[in-house]
């Protein structure tokens, strides 16, 4: 086996998280416009997980049009000036998970003290949930 198939501790990758490398590999050597290849990341999406997708890439383009849209790791994601990804989604069915997920990184300003949420569930989305997606994605990018 070779030494990119195990985890520290012995432990080995999923095929889940294999594919995910596997997708980080390919965008580092595509010239596929971020558009276009989170359109595609979303249309490969079950049919739940692709509404919420849909809708969140919407807000975040509505909200935030300066971040540039992009694949990380295979997931719709949106990088800020410096190519850095500010937020992404995850959907359920990336890693067999039974909710999507609203992921920030570290570029986002969400600090708030000395500890704050960086991950948010998301099982539907309500009104009251796009709300909320856009007051974080318009503090990330604050």
């Amino acid at each position: 086996m070779s030494p990119t198939t195990r985890k520290s501790g012995g432990q080995q990758f999923s095929p889940e998280e294999k594919a995910a490398m596997k997708a980080r590999a390919k965008e580092l050597r595509t010239t596929e416009d971020g558009e276009t290849a989170i359109r595609t990341a979303i249309a490969e999406m079950s049919p739940s997980d692709r509404a919420i997708a849909e809708r969140v890439h919407a807000i975040v383009r509505e909200t935030a049009p300066a971040l540039t849209p992009k694949t990380w790791y295979g997931m719709p994601a949106y990088a800020d000036g410096n190519g850095k990804v500010v937020c992404y989604f995850r959907s359920a069915g990336k890693f067999k998970e039974r909710y999507a997920m609203l992921g920030f990184n570290d570029t986002a300003s969400l600090d708030d003290g000395s500890m704050w949420p960086v991950a948010y569930a998301v099982a539907e989305l309500s009104a009251a949930a796009e709300s909320e997606i856009r007051a974080l994605v318009q503090r990330a990018v604050s």
